[in-house]
């Protein structure tokens, strides 16, 4: 008997927990009115607008790599529906040596220009976030102006060069390997961090490199991930670069300028059998080469945002609002 009362008033309480966290979630502040039908409607109508706008060139794109020359020519350019699919596209760009060796030089360029800037934007903002540091505000005073003042084009390209710049690796990396407003981002989250974790490490004989790598970037994830984001996006996407620096030599391109080539030039692929855009018995339409170089520069942007999206709030935002 007494075992039965237990699970019960067990029970019990289980359904009054469950309540109030329904009526948590539910409660609203007293300033905001229920929504209305309206209202909700024209949310759904706005979201489902933004989704289509995002997605439905996204379809077209994909679906147009998959086409045969047959599909695109019945559609009279970019197919909407699924008409003759072929991995034709993909296997001819796959087996360019350009393609691939773009492929490799983007992905070689973005993980050693993300190294290199995550570690000086990190190294900069950390010292900046501290009050005692050596000439930190007039460092960042300096900072804080080339966001506004810059050299322009013709001077920045003219140091490059007597550099020794011209056509090398490193000058599609270092003239955009710090960007200041990360640097600024970075310096809020570690101003923020609690003083009490940092004074206790010291208390436990800790120097500045093992509380930046034991106390601090531990507390900032999220900024570290987002920031990160930033810079591999920027150095994925970077074309410009080239075109002053590394114009002739196309072993050296990365993707996003092949891509320019093919797509914007309305160039073919090196070594293609394709005879042009209205051969119906060509293996491969150049539309949907196009189209499979478009979506092989948007395969790793999609596989890795998934995981940085649940930091991008509370890495920039509260940054922003910490700031």
């Amino acid at each position: 008997m007494t075992n039965t009362l237990t699970l019960a008033s067990r029970r019990d309480e289980q359904r009054r927990t469950a309540a109030a966290r329904r009526r948590a979630r539910s409660a609203r502040p007293p300033w905001e009115e229920p929504p209305t039908a309206v209202g909700q409607a024209a949310k759904g109508l706005t979201l489902g607008g933004t989704l289509a706008v995002i997605l439905v060139p996204l379809w077209i794109i994909v679906v147009t790599s998959f086409s045969t020359p047959g599909a695109i020519n019945r559609a009279g350019g970019l197919v909407v529906w699924p008409d003759g699919l072929t991995t034709e596209s993909y296997r001819q760009m796959l087996g360019d040596p350009t393609v691939v060796t773009a492929l490799t030089v983007s992905l070689g360029i973005t993980v050693v220009g993300t190294a290199i800037s995550m570690a000086v934007s990190i190294l900069c903002a950390y010292g900046l976030s501290r009050p005692r540091s050596f000439g930190h505000r007039f460092v960042l005073l300096l900072l804080v102006v080339t966001m506004f003042v810059g050299g322009g084009l013709i001077p920045t390209f003219l140091v490059v060069t007597d550099l020794g710049g011209y056509d090398q690796w490193w000058a599609l990396i270092l003239p955009s390997a710090v960007s200041v407003f990360n640097i600024l981002v970075l310096r809020a989250f570690y101003q923020d961090t609690s003083s009490e974790l940092i004074d206790a490490a010291r208390m436990d004989g800790a120097g500045e490199w093992r509380i930046l790598w034991s106390v601090v970037l531990p507390t900032s994830r999220a900024v570290t991930a987002v920031t990160a984001l930033f810079y591999a996006v920027g150095y994925w996407n970077s074309f410009f670069n080239v075109m002053l620096y590394m114009p002739t030599d196309s072993q050296k391109w990365p993707l996003q300028y092949v891509l320019l080539t093919y797509v914007n030039r309305g160039n073919g692929l090196p070594g293609s059998v394709n005879s042009g855009f209205g051969s119906t018995h060509a293996q491969t339409a150049p539309l949907s080469l196009q189209m499979a170089v478009v979506v092989l520069t948007l395969v790793p942007l999609v596989v890795v945002y998934p995981f940085v999206q649940k930091h991008l709030r509370a890495g920039v935002l509260t940054g922003a609002i910490k700031g």
